[in-house]
């Protein structure tokens, strides 16, 4: 007998738990769900949102629309290739002024001149800052949740995000200490 997959249980304990594909070599799969994030220039988290029975795909509008309701600022937002479909180029651009969502596979001359433009190229290589805001969260408890249940893991990311976010404006605040102190001293250092 073939069990269709929405069917299949993966955790009598976390039932909602997914099959996760990461298209990564050495990790062909993973169990957990997906989360999906939106950090700002400055390293903060802006929104997030645990992906239930989804994909990229189909939570990109929603959740530029959702960070955009809420901080209206938002002009660019750069995504993974995941994200990509006609409809979201299409539907992102009514909100963003420059979305930067690669095409996956082979590229048409339009899809190349898109992708080749220097603004989105630009934009592009900052994109891989976001891996240190997913890794930054696995350490503040989202590589192993002890809550249980749906609505305890979207409690637990939330407050990764939130442990997150204060662990950055601890940083920010120390390197303004540091700047300050760096003037307040001077070019020159004292002889011993």
């Amino acid at each position: 007998e073939k069990i269709p997959h929405a069917e299949k249980v993966f955790s009598i304990f976390e039932p909602h738990t997914e099959w996760v594909v990461k298209g990564k070599a050495g990790v062909p799969v993973e169990l957990g769900l997906r989360v999906c994030v939106v950090e700002d220039k400055n390293r903060f988290i802006l929104h997030h949102r645990v992906m239930e029975k989804t994909t990229d795909e189909k939570i990109a509008v929603d959740i530029v629309r959702e960070t955009k309701a809420r901080f209206p600022a938002l002009r660019t937002v750069s995504f993974d290739k995941g994200f990509y479909s006609p409809d979201n180029q299409i539907q992102l651009a009514q909100y963003l002024e420059l979305v930067v969502l690669p095409k996956k596979g082979k590229l048409s001359q339009v899809d190349k001149a898109r992708e080749t433009n220097p603004e989105f190229v630009l934009v592009r290589r900052q994109h891989s800052a976001v891996e240190s805001a997913i890794n930054a969260l696995e350490v503040h408890g989202l590589d192993q949740c002890p809550d249980h249940g749906l609505n305890g893991f979207k409690r637990y990311v939330a407050l990764a995000v939130v442990a997150r976010n204060i662990q950055r404006l601890g940083a920010v605040l120390r390197q303004q200490d540091a700047d300050k102190e760096r003037r307040k001293r001077g070019p020159y250092k004292k002889a011993a």
